[in-house]
């Protein structure tokens, strides 16, 4: 078999992990050899790389749902490859693969996690994005926890983001009311304009807790979760008797010792007054984590999501990087809420 045309591999590794925000001092670029391909394996070729939140839990050793990536492990990620060589039967050159081999160039697999992705796909990188997890991650959440009814008030997090902007959409297909939460004037418009929101509101705005309570005139819902910190407390008072929060992530606190079992400053202990609103408004606040369900719901969502994207009532939007090279940088802009769209990072044409 030949050898590939680039003669190295380009990983990017853990070189410490973060105390607080990460820093690019985190990571390190690393030139290795191309692995040679063995029996029953094939080599993959990254085309496209995904860039999500949860990888700053996982940089973490605090205990998780998942095991912490090792310092001087490639980081972890899911991605779009080619097949540049094959000795596995089902598996040809050329095919494209949804994988998860992380922030590198080349990759061996033994055909575990690999999906073959249909020939001639005109946008393969969605399946990191709007037919992928995060929005796998919006369906489940949305319509499986939230489960909104006509005429209902639904408010999205993070809305102008990836997981957000495909609640927000499927929201307003299910007749609801929809609010969205977002970072700066021009996500909101964005949000409004383009996604087809209600409205979007800027949490930074001084006035943010009025404005939410004036765009909600009969209470919340539905609310869906990614953010935490003070959007929540804005949310909760606001949150209807019966409400749904389904819980996808904490992004205000994943800085903040949440992964790093520090003694990071904490805020005054809210949890009994919590508590005592999930018993008084009974309401049903439940976490999950989008891998549980892939095995007997992807299917159907999938089925449910393709029309709606191929034929416009779902819209995509796409924040890309070139070059894994500006991989470190670009995650470190996401925590810092600077992407508009899901964020990738196109490795190779």
């Amino acid at each position: 078999m030949n050898s590939p045309d680039i003669p190295q591999n380009r990983r990017i590794v853990l070189a410490s992990r973060p105390s607080g925000a990460p820093t690019p001092s985190n990571f390190r670029l690393e030139c290795v050899p191309v692995p040679k391909m063995g029996a029953g394996q094939v080599l993959l070729r990254t085309l496209w790389l995904s860039l999500d939140p949860y990888m700053r839990g996982r940089m973490s050793a605090a205990p998780s749902y998942a095991l912490p990536v090792a310092v001087g492990d490639v980081m972890v990620g899911g991605t779009v490859a080619r097949v540049e060589q094959s000795g596995l039967e089902g598996f040809s050159p050329g095919d494209i693969v949804l994988s998860y081999d992380g922030w590198q160039d080349y990759a061996l697999s033994d055909g575990s996690g690999l999906t073959i992705l249909p020939a001639g796909m005109s946008h393969p990188s969605r399946a990191l994005g709007v037919l992928g997890m995060p929005g796998f991650t919006a369906w489940y959440g949305l319509l499986k926890i939230g489960a909104p009814i006509a005429g209902e008030t639904v408010v999205v997090a993070a809305a102008s983001g990836p997981v957000g902007a495909v609640v927000g959409q499927l929201a307003k297909l299910h007749g609801a009311t929809v609010v969205g939460v977002a970072g700066g004037a021009e996500k909101c418009r964005r949000v409004r304009e383009e996604l087809g929101f209600d409205t979007c509101l800027d949490h930074r705005a001084p006035d943010f807790a009025a404005q939410l309570a004036a765009a909600c005139p009969k209470g919340i819902d539905v609310y869906f979760e990614s953010v935490g910190g003070k959007v929540f407390d804005v949310v909760l008072p606001l949150l209807n008797t019966f409400a749904r929060v389904p819980v996808c992530g904490l992004i205000a606190h994943y800085n903040d010792g949440l992964y790093d079992n520090k003694d990071a400053v904490q805020a005054s202990d809210r949890l009994p007054a919590f508590m005592g609103q999930i018993l008084i408004r009974r309401l049903r606040v439940q976490g999950f984590i989008i891998m549980d369900h892939y095995s007997e719901l992807y299917a159907e969502f999938l089925h449910d999501m393709q029309p709606l994207v191929e034929d416009g009532r779902i819209r995509v939007f796409e924040d890309v990087v070139d070059g894994l090279e500006n991989a470190p940088q670009a995650f470190i802009g996401m925590l810092e809420g600077k992407n508009q769209g899901k964020l990738l990072v196109k490795v190779s044409s």
